[in-house]
């Protein structure tokens, strides 16, 4: 019996080739994504305190830090190919690291 072509399938198989592409290839690839996730993940958590000690409002800084990276994220919709090049691999993942920084600050406080 084959496995049929159904939508969640071919979702799984993109999902996989993403994953892939991060883990997988040169050296060059993978350090540089390591890098960005936790360069950005390092710059989210400390952008958001820094930020809050100068304009003395969190949800703000939040809301401003997770616009603009929503706008890289627009941008980055924009290029269709299957292999990306390492620039939008880093901001790809240094994207992903600020926003894990900023979701796991939200459930230290507890908001």
């Amino acid at each position: 019996m084959s496995i049929q072509k159904t939508n969640f399938d071919k979702f799984l198989i993109k999902l996989g080739n993403y994953f892939s592409t991060s883990l997988l290839g040169p050296w060059r690839r993978r350090s540089l994504g390591l890098i960005a996730l936790l360069i950005g993940f390092y710059c989210g958590s400390n952008l958001t305190v820094y930020y809050l000690e100068k304009v003395g409002q969190r949800p703000l800084v939040v809301f401003v830090m997770v616009l603009i990276l929503e706008i890289l994220v627009r941008l980055r919709s924009n290029v269709k190919s299957e292999q990306w090049p390492l620039s939008w691999l880093a901001i790809d993942n240094f994207r992903i690291g600020t926003i894990y920084a900023v979701i796991l600050e939200a459930f230290k406080l507890g908001s």
